[in-house]
């Protein structure tokens, strides 16, 4: 039993066996299970553990505990950065992550720019070196391991001396992900994992493919022995039911989806646009899926009963898939699509018809707050890729949700950090502020809405109330923040009919939460010191 006694009527929860069974007064508790543990949580704050819907683990762990270039400030200090974790490093594959030249200093002239294969090769003597843009859809990489891939400059996205993208950009990825070893793949698949319970996640959801993760990474992620609950989606596209049969069976995935690229990034220039850059010209992204192909995956996996997902970014990959979409209702109906719980990952660029839509089919659109916090506004990344007003109109979740679009949010890590507070903050105050949603509905899409684009229905997950499954975490926050907690309620659930407190302070420039535990299906898996 979990109770706080700094308040002489607060609430206490029981759990047994994995599961909440009692969420009442104190003493009722008590009286009712006097076998319970009584753990005093000292005032804390406590509330239904978060998932993060869309992660890519190795990534991750690669980022936490090697080359992260994100703090970088220009292209010569991204070069001396490289050249210094070099100098200390032995391994076979150099993996760097997170070099971003749209935020560069502009002030001089070339500092802006992103590293080239010279560049590179000057400061790392002839190593094997791959280094994945912020968005991870484009890449600079080192001659030496250029030199590992057969016929490269005949690949689409090829150039000699700038990042790859498109086909290039994945033959390189795969030569690069193919000289990490095992032991060093484990480690940070696991420590990506610790991290995440870390920040109060109780389950993650690891968007792999052929193209991002390959299938050997992909395959290792099921004999890891981690408490965090990993669900496993890997982006290959089938063209009938026996074919999604054979994918789900080679790969052991959960289901077909995730990073199955209908497009790429709008800072690699790879997402697809109906209309050019804005910094560009003639450029108008990469389409890796077309309607036909997107339509027979739509129509085979809804056949199986599969979960389906796609990766969508701009405005023509999401116009294409809604296009698929709406042929598919003319044959089977909204009920066997909705059965599904087909998936839009990103989703950044969706019209008000073609929320309707999805929401029709009862697709999840699985979000990144932390992107508009990043590239958002008037003047970032979004503004120079597409200019305004079009570039402010991305990831727009109140409309989303009011054309009932289920949410669920993420950190799409190792692009964004794991911290889902910070998410709840992001989506509660977008930088185009009618696109902000309330804190409790991002709350609720970075708890409850991931369970549900998971597949789970059952009302009760990722809430905290009896016959829930004991998932949730406990955090310290300044005392005025839950002032507006009602008769001492330490406890939380989604449902505002529930009356309970008020989330802590999300506003910009608040203290958010630290997490002091995080404990799923009723065992501890984080606690801090």
């Amino acid at each position: 039993m979990y109770s706080s006694p700094a308040v002489p009527d607060a609430t206490a929860m029981a759990v047994s066996d994995g599961t909440v069974v009692w969420v009442g007064s104190d003493e009722v508790g008590r009286a009712l299970h006097p076998d319970a543990e009584i753990i005093d949580l000292r005032g804390r704050f406590v509330s239904p553990a978060f998932v993060d819907a869309h992660v890519h683990l190795t990534d991750t762990g690669l980022a936490l505990g090697g080359l992260n270039l994100s703090a970088a400030t220009s292209r010569t200090d991204c070069l001396q950065r490289i050249a210094e974790f070099v100098a200390g490093n032995d391994d076979e594959i150099i993996w760097g992550f997170g070099w971003d030249a749209s935020a560069w200093d502009r002030s001089v002239p070339g500092e802006d720019l992103p590293p080239t294969t010279s560049d590179i090769d000057a400061v790392t003597g002839g190593r094997a070196v791959y280094l994945a843009r912020i968005d991870e859809h484009s890449a600079a990489a080192s001659s030496a391991l250029r030199a590992l891939v057969p016929g490269l400059d005949s690949d689409h996205g090829y150039s000699p001396e700038q990042p790859l993208v498109a086909d290039a950009h994945h033959r390189v990825r795969a030569a690069a992900r193919a000289l990490i070893t095992p032991a060093a793949r484990r480690r940070a698949q696991v420590r990506a994992l610790d991290h995440a319970a870390s920040r109060g996640v109780a389950s993650v959801h690891e968007n792999g493919g052929p193209d991002i993760s390959g299938i050997a990474d992909f395959s290792s992620l099921a004999d890891l022995d981690h408490p965090v609950i990993l669900r496993r989606y890997w982006g290959e596209a089938a063209a009938d039911e026996d074919e999604v049969r054979e994918i789900l069976e080679r790969t052991g995935a959960d289901a077909i989806g995730g990073d199955l690229f209908v497009d790429g990034a709008l800072g690699s220039h790879t997402a697809w646009l109906s209309e050019p850059y804005s910094d560009r010209t003639g450029v108008s992204g990469v389409a890796y899926l077309h309607e036909q192909t997107l339509l027979d995956h739509l129509r085979a996996t809804t056949a199986a009963g599969v979960q389906a997902g796609f990766h969508v970014i701009g405005d023509a990959a999401t116009a294409a898939v809604a296009a698929a979409m709406t042929a598919l209702v003319d044959e089977v109906g909204t009920a066997a699509l909705a059965r599904c719980v087909h998936r839009l990952e990103h989703a950044e660029m969706v019209t008000p018809e073609q929320a309707e839509i999805f929401a029709r089919c009862g697709m999840v659109a699985s979000m990144q707050p932390l992107f508009d916090a990043a590239w958002g506004g008037a003047h970032d990344l979004y503004a120079r890729r597409l200019g305004n007003p079009r570039g402010l109109g991305l990831n727009d979740f109140a409309m989303l949700a009011k054309a009932g679009v289920s949410l669920t949010f993420s950190s799409d890590s190792p692009v964004c950090d794991i911290d889902p507070w910070a998410t709840v903050r992001a989506a509660a105050h977008h930088r185009t502020e009618s696109s902000s949603i309330s804190p409790r509905a991002a709350f609720a899409a970075s708890t409850r809405g991931g369970w549900r684009a998971a597949g789970t229905g059952d009302g009760v997950t990722g809430t905290l109330v009896p016959g829930a499954p004991a998932h949730y975490a406990v955090w310290d926050v300044d005392e005025l923040i839950v002032a507006a907690a009602t008769e001492g309620v330490q406890r939380w659930s989604t449902d505002p009919r529930s009356r309970v407190p008020a989330l802590p302070d999300v506003a910009p420039g608040a203290r958010l939460p630290r997490c002091v535990r995080t404990v799923v299906a009723g065992t501890t898996v984080f606690e801090s010191e």
